[in-house]
């Protein structure tokens, strides 16, 4: 498994920023944790309310501990109310059902980290995390074309900037 570095992680955190600066979004924290879920980063942004890292951090881990966006174990929690209570339950760290929690994928598609991104709403959450990832020559879920690497995407159609090199 290939490790992601500090520099990596600071990258993520940098382009997350840029986009939201550039969407004039309210204060964003933003926390990139490496494939075994602990913190390689965090910044929290000048005039971000409390419990940001808390609730960024429990978006990154929500989705390393089941392998999908935080937004889709949300959706996973409402399907299956039982299964996620239990997976709390045994859970090493704390899971915020909510978007801005994604998926840090090498070129290959192997998991190397996870973002959580929290601010603002949580559909730009999502968006700057994923184009954070990008901006650090990452891929997320929605950047693979087979289909069994495909994940539903709830952001309108078009929101995405196609990510470096493709």
């Amino acid at each position: 498994m290939r490790a992601m570095s500090l520099e990596e992680a600071l990258r993520i955190i940098g382009g997350t920023f840029a986009a939201a600066a550039a969407r004039k979004l309210r204060p964003l924290s933003a926390i990139v944790l490496d494939a075994g879920g602990r913190v390689k980063a965090f910044q929290k942004q000048d005039g971000c309310s409390l419990l940001r890292f808390e609730i960024a951090y429990g978006k990154a881990y929500a989705a390393l501990s089941l392998g999908r966006s935080s937004r889709l174990v949300l959706q996973k929690s409402r399907e299956k109310p039982i299964f996620m209570e239990n997976l709390q339950k045994l859970a090493d760290g704390p899971m915020f059902l909510e978007g801005g929690g994604q998926l840090v994928r090498d070129t290959a598609g192997e998991v190397v980290g996870a973002v959580g991104v929290t601010g603002d709403v949580n559909e730009m959450d999502d968006l700057c995390a994923v184009e954070g990832i990008h901006a650090a020559g990452f891929r997320t879920d929605y950047d693979f074309d087979d289909p069994d690497q495909i994940f539903a995407y709830n952001i309108k159609e078009g929101a995405l900037p196609e990510p470096p090199g493709r």
